[in-house]
């Protein structure tokens, strides 16, 4: 090997851009939200209610959320008895910034979902799914949130005493609400 050759030096790389702002790991939302109620034999309107959840944000692009909601107010009258659902839901979310101040998220989402007033069987059901939705940032902490999202789960039909749930309901749901990140 040439003596020329063993006294080359690499040229030094560019350092990395630093982040322009803060760094959050946590958002918390909040929100008004509507779920479809195809559980329910004979209902006609879906239920409204509330919407939360937190996420942990582990990275640029990678979270992981917990979610939970609670609909007891009918859409309209029509709906057979007094139906109330509520679900806790946890799963990863992928987030990613579009143009501007938009960003976008997906996430999907498994955990139980409970029907009252009803007499459902089982009472509290597996249930999963998968959501997307746009956040645009009102200030560097807080964000005007829009989603939606289709969840299944499993409930039997009305007076089954078996207690099994072969019966998958897709249950689509809308929110729409602020986030805060910290």
């Amino acid at each position: 090997m040439p003596l020329a050759a063993t006294s080359q030096i690499a040229p030094d790389r560019a350092p990395r851009p630093e982040p322009t702002g803060p760094t959050y790991h946590y958002q918390v939302y909040a929100g008004f939200s509507y779920t479809s109620l195809n559980q329910v034999n004979q209902s006609r309107y879906g239920l409204m209610g509330a919407n939360i959840d937190v996420t942990r944000d582990f990275g640029r692009y990678f979270g992981i959320t917990a979610d939970g909601a609670f609909y007891n107010h009918s859409a309209g009258s029509g709906n057979p008895g007094s139906p109330s659902v509520d679900m806790v839901l946890f799963g990863p979310e992928l987030h990613a910034a579009l143009f501007g101040r938009t960003s976008v998220f997906v996430h999907a989402l498994l955990g139980g979902e409970h029907t009252g007033g009803e007499g459902e069987t089982p009472k509290i059901s597996f249930a999963g799914g998968a959501g997307i939705g746009l956040d645009y940032a009102l200030k560097s902490r807080w964000s005007l949130r829009i989603s939606g999202d289709d969840i299944a789960s499993a409930f039997s039909v009305t007076n089954n005493t078996t207690g099994n749930s072969p019966h998958m309901r897709r249950n689509s749901r809308a929110g729409i609400g602020v986030a805060y990140r910290f």
